[in-house]
């Protein structure tokens, strides 16, 4: 655990627009050379939130610190940071390396240097043999990448992204994140990317910050947010999930007994804190941590039954809908492991429902 301290820190920062609060006392440190994300739906503070970190932005209240200097009046141009744009905002009639050269010239660089710079950038991101090319003659992954080398040619200790492959088809999206990754993790440059997209903050980020309403809802690396979220919100935001509600009626060391109301029968949970009788909570399940099949598991804990309503077939595993006698409908997703459709479970089809109870989830309610 480093004691260095944070290259970023916001402290108390709100910012609003007219009686519309954007952003809402947020506190957050985000150390050097990490990867941070801030995920959320539109209209949850999260580019607003970017835009004060960029100098585009003034904050209402609070203030913003990089490297132990508070920047939160300072312009832009004077800021130890650069943003990469979704539309990526190159300029059509310069080249490749003019766009990159841009901004070193504009600091009056020696053109020894730039030059230099220029063919460092093209290098890292692979796109020497377009140098002379215009941007109307590249791909979008292509723009991409020079607005990436335009970004980091300053060598600011920031670069903020925003959306920055969104304008990929899916195929290019994904292998130009893990490019991504790699360049950030060569060059050791803090990067905070503003994204809606679960699947890119998941497979970028160091840690995530999901926000809701102005706020950080929750703080954590991937594998935190997805396996423990602190809240109903975050666990029905990141990726699939089971909610069901219920009420504690005993326990047994860190198991719990729950009378769910959804399901209409007693499943147990495991959960590490001490739980009041009678008192109400939600028991989150991802369904991949469900099992499904036509007879119950042997020497399963908790198990219902239902029939299957529909099914999503998406290659590599299936989503099956299962609606319970009483009403309550479940999600349970299956790796399709074996080659043809022998065995295949099929649409109206009476099914069993099993999970551990260290699958679940307690959540407060």
């Amino acid at each position: 655990m480093t004691t260095q301290p944070p290259l970023i820190r916001i402290e108390r920062v709100t910012k609003r627009f007219g009686d519309f609060t954007a952003v809402n006392q947020i506190d957050l440190d985000i150390r050097q050379g990490e990867f941070f994300a801030l995920l959320g739906a539109s209209g949850c503070g999260k580019t607003t939130l970017l835009r004060m970190l960029g100098g585009f932005e003034t904050p209402t209240e609070g203030r913003i610190l990089i490297d132990g200097v508070d920047v939160s009046t300072v312009p832009p141009y004077e800021r130890p940071v650069n943003m990469m744009f979704q539309s990526y905002a190159l300029f059509p009639h310069m080249t490749v390396e003019q766009n990159i050269a841009f901004g070193l010239q504009q600091d009056k660089m020696p053109k020894g240097q730039i030059a230099e710079r220029v063919k460092a950038m093209l290098d890292m991101v692979q796109m020497s043999q377009y140098a002379k090319r215009k941007p109307a003659q590249l791909s979008g992954g292509q723009k991409q990448r020079v607005a990436l080398a335009r970004s980091l040619a300053k060598q600011p200790k920031v670069l903020l992204l925003d959306e920055p492959l969104g304008a990929l088809d899916k195929k290019l999206r994904e292998q130009t994140q893990l490019e991504l990754v790699n360049i950030q993790e060569k060059v050791g440059i803090t990067f905070i990317m503003v994204t809606h997209d679960q699947e890119e903050a998941m497979t970028m980020a160091c840690r995530v910050g999901i926000m809701k309403e102005g706020r950080i809802a929750q703080i954590g690396t991937p594998f935190e947010v997805y396996e423990t979220p602190n809240s109903r919100f975050v666990g029905d935001f990141i990726g699939n999930a089971n909610m069901i509600a219920g009420a504690v009626t005993g326990g047994e060391g860190a198991d719990w007994t729950i009378a769910s109301s959804d399901l209409g029968c007693t499943i147990t949970a495991h959960h590490e804190e001490p739980l009041p009788n009678g008192s109400d909570v939600t028991v989150m399940v991802r369904p991949e941590k469900m099992s499904i099949g036509r007879q119950p598991v042997a020497g399963a804990i908790n198990t219902v039954s239902g029939r299957i309503t529909d099914i999503a077939y998406l290659g590599d595993m299936s989503i099956y809908h299962v609606k319970l006698a009483g009403g309550a409908r479940l999600q349970v997703s299956q790796a399709n492991l074996r080659h043809g459709i022998g065995g295949r479970l099929e649409h109206d089809e009476e099914v069993s429902i099993s999970w551990h109870p260290g699958d679940s989830v307690v959540l407060l309610a």
